[in-house]
């Protein structure tokens, strides 16, 4: 280590001590635009994200996937369509975004499970767990336009969440959320979020719903 770098990282490093000590056993719900992952940043996010969890902070991770979805309906000649500034999520649509988000999942989970030597993973273990923890309900028909599949939250499981991240596990939720409807299942854009939980489900990330 030479002289320059102790200069200039140790007082770096005492000088966010105060912050690693005050955000130790917090949570943060951190979200992650389909635009992102598109463009390239996905591994240099995770090799930060995997950081801060080194400090001691709980992570649950929600993820993006507009741009994957819009590639998917383009490769199938089917234009996206909107009303009232939300996706209106048809058969075709349905399908993309379960292709999509099956796609992201897999890559954001590689992602964490790469710790090679010499990079900043190096030695780490995250583990990244989903499930099905947000019940969604659908849109249903606003001023005469059907919504089909799109949906908004009707409630998270906060207390399994909040299990998963006091395991140390990194909690996953992808723009899903299932229905008791029989029609299919609504993805989320959160009104119903529990206020203990950090309500990012506000986002637009949850349009498009499951089957």
């Amino acid at each position: 280590m030479t002289t320059v770098f102790n200069f200039t990282f140790v007082p770096w490093f005492r000088s966010v001590a105060p912050y690693i000590h005050m955000h130790r056993g917090k949570t943060f719900v951190v979200g992650i635009a389909g635009e992102a992952i598109a463009a390239g940043k996905l591994h240099n996010l995770a090799q930060d994200l995997a950081l801060i969890q080194s400090m001691g902070v709980k992570i649950g991770l929600v993820h993006g996937f507009r741009p994957q979805v819009n590639e998917q309906l383009a490769a199938k000649g089917h234009a996206p369509q909107y009303s009232h500034g939300i996706g209106i999520t048809d058969s075709v649509a349905l399908g993309c975004a379960q292709e999509a988000a099956g796609q992201l999942r897999y890559e954001i989970e590689a992602a964490f499970s790469q710790g090679l030597p010499n990079t900043p993973m190096a030695g780490s273990t995250v583990r990244v767990i989903s499930g099905n923890f947000i019940t969604a309900r659908p849109v249903g028909i606003v001023d005469g336009v059907d919504f089909i599949h799109s949906g908004l939250v009707r409630k998270v499981d906060v207390d399994g969440i909040m299990r998963t991240l006091d395991m140390g596990a990194m909690v996953l939720l992808s723009p899903f959320g299932f229905s008791l409807r029989p029609r299919g299942d609504a993805a989320a854009r959160g009104e119903d979020v529990p206020p203990r939980f950090p309500s990012f489900f506000s986002a637009a990330f949850f349009r498009f719903a499951a089957a």
